[in-house]
């Protein structure tokens, strides 16, 4: 995920600057916060606090006062950076080589909006980052405040926490405490996805952004636990993914379906009914797969649903197949996966979105048993 912040101006963001460089700083300054007024604040403020937080890893390593559990994990996360360097050509910098404690469950949360009866995101548009179909709030009551303002326009409207975020290199991302809950897979999976950010990032197009950083991450991670035989002791990077993708395969198949209820003739009071009917069935069928698997994985399909959660997905899943397509083209060889993805890259962003929409057919999305 690409933190908002990065839409920033770097002569903003960067807090050691020459004097003479004053006057152009608060002019710009002043335009961003007309035009954007708390937003900036509180980013630049969410973003000072963090940054001010981080310690070297070594350092938090040898601290007395770290569980040893901290100690482990922040351990096995530099070798798996080193890793990403060394094996899947990821960027060498000091990204990820700094613990930062927040003293709270996500770093940011994001805001996702969507029309009532459209599945076309609502995207701002920021300086460096481009347009992105979200917009990120270091605080949950900010992200609250501004769910409710769109909501009262009439869109869909989902929040979402945020557990780690890339500044596309243009810091040294901390690892934070945010991400130490989770899984030696997932904790792993996550830096290599916000890595991929830094190694190929596409202004105003997050669908290729984020695609391409999972199934840069997806790739990592099975490299990863074959290099040191996890696989046995991580069920989740097995037998949970089928069950990932058969839930995909049921978004696709309601994607298809709202779209065509939108493109209808149906009164809005109509339309209305029976796009929440859609979504039932999507929450009910996701539910069905989870139980069939044991209740393993959370169903993150649960009503309630709404556009702007389904718009959501789209980000990470609507281009998932098409990179994989070109890292099979590729025998799986990383070189080539970066040289084709750094051509379409280049493309306008019509004929890129038509190149993957090709390829996205390519290899099939697991159906549903």
């Amino acid at each position: 995920m690409i933190l908002s912040l990065a839409g920033l101006p770097h002569h903003i963001r960067v807090s050691r600057q020459k004097s003479h460089h004053g006057l152009r700083r608060v002019a710009l300054l002043l335009i961003l916060f007309t035009l954007e007024g708390c937003y900036y604040v509180q980013a630049i403020r969410g973003h000072t606090e963090l940054m001010n937080r981080r310690r070297p890893v070594a350092e938090v390593i040898a601290d007395d006062d770290s569980s040893d559990e901290l100690r482990r994990k922040l351990a096995l996360v530099q070798a798996a950076r080193d890793f990403a360097v060394s094996e899947l050509m990821l960027p060498d910098n000091d990204s990820y080589r700094s613990y930062a404690d927040l003293e709270r469950d996500f770093v940011v949360w994001n805001v996702f909006a969507a029309p009532e009866f459209d599945l076309e995101a609502k995207t701002w548009c920021f300086p460096v980052a481009g347009c992105v179909a979200y917009r990120g709030y270091f605080s949950e009551s900010s992200a609250a405040a501004f769910s409710k303002k769109l909501a009262g326009q009439g869109y869909d409207v989902t929040i979402g926490g945020v557990s780690a975020y890339s500044t596309l290199g243009r810091f040294a991302d901390p690892l934070l405490n945010t991400m130490m809950r989770w899984t030696d897979v997932d904790l792993v999976t996550t830096m290599f996805h916000e890595l991929a950010h830094q190694k190929l990032y596409v202004k105003g197009d997050s669908m290729f952004n984020e695609s391409f950083a999972s199934v840069v991450a997806d790739y990592g991670i099975a490299r990863w636990l074959d290099l040191r035989e996890q696989i046995a002791a991580a069920p989740s990077a097995g037998g949970d993914e089928h069950v990932r993708r058969s839930m995909m395969a049921l978004v696709v198949a309601t994607r298809v379906e709202l779209n065509t209820l939108y493109d209808g003739t149906m009164t809005e009071d109509r339309m209305r009914q029976q796009k929440n009917s859609i979504f039932r069935k999507l929450s009910d069928d996701a539910e069905a797969l989870v139980r069939a698997d044991g209740g393993k994985v959370r169903n993150w399909l649960a009503a309630p649903m709404n556009n702007a959660r389904l718009v959501s997905m789209n980000l990470y899943e609507g281009r998932f197949n098409a990179f994989q397509s070109i890292l099979a083209t590729c025998d799986d060889d990383l070189r080539c996966f970066y040289a084709r993805a750094e051509r379409l890259a280049e493309l306008s962003f019509a004929d890129r979105s038509k190149q993957l929409a090709n390829l996205q057919h390519q290899l099939p999305i697991s159906a549903p048993d």
